[in-house]
């Protein structure tokens, strides 16, 4: 089996790139994690991808005086690292037009939030504020504009009465971790294609069961 080299690209502690570190150390799994590229050089990611014996970059992305310029150095070290799929895994960075169309249906993105609702920053204060009893993170093929893009895969979470941003975000960053490499499988296996603007699954596709919430006890 001939597995996709994959360049995960990070600004922070790289919670959701060490989820699929971990996912591509199974020879059978179609993506292998073959370069980590941060917007900060010292985001503590890149010592996690260290340790793990991958290749890292460090770039600091105030030593570039525009935007297309750090896009070309992100560019250059993806081409010279053979890279065939991009994840953008905590990465808090805009990333050009032109860098994402040359990558179009090839980087994809997780967000903590069921997109299309709440894009954006701040969506657990902003679910909490608005009394959402559901929230979660999708997996996405990235667009241009921001937290757009076909859907690949979703994953919900309860909010409890009792919830604060930080409890929230934590249920859903566990949920992340799990979907994420899900779904970069699926791409890197070419299960997921895109057809006009949606992902559509190639496989036995089964239903998963409902998420009501809250959950009454008898239930």
């Amino acid at each position: 089996m001939s597995r996709k080299r994959t360049a995960i690209l990070i600004s922070g502690r790289g919670s959701n790139m060490a989820s699929l570190i971990e996912a591509a150390m199974d020879p059978a799994y179609p993506a292998e994690i073959s370069l980590v590229v941060s917007s900060r050089p010292a985001a503590p990611g890149l010592q996690i991808a260290a340790k793990a014996g991958l290749n890292t970059v460090g770039l600091d992305h105030k030593a570039y005086a525009t935007r297309d310029a750090f896009d070309a150095e992100i560019q250059s070290h993806l081409e010279a690292n053979g890279i065939e799929l991009v994840c953008l895994a905590g990465f808090m960075r805009l990333m050009t037009a032109e860098f994402i169309n040359a990558w179009r249906d090839r980087i994809i993105n997780i967000h903590p939030s069921l997109l299309p609702a709440y894009k954006g920053l701040d969506t657990h204060e902003r679910v909490l504020r608005d009394g959402g009893r559901v929230s979660g993170c999708t997996v996405h093929y990235v667009r241009p504009e921001m937290d757009e893009g076909p859907i690949i895969a979703q994953a919900a979470v309860g909010v409890r009465a009792d919830d604060t941003p930080e409890t929230l975000a934590a249920r859903v960053l566990a949920a992340e971790h799990r979907v994420y490499p899900m779904a970069l499988k699926l791409v890197a296996g070419d299960s997921i294609r895109v057809t006009g603007d949606k992902a559509r699954f190639h496989g036995n596709e089964t239903d998963a069961p409902a998420l009501i919430s809250p959950a009454l006890e008898g239930d």
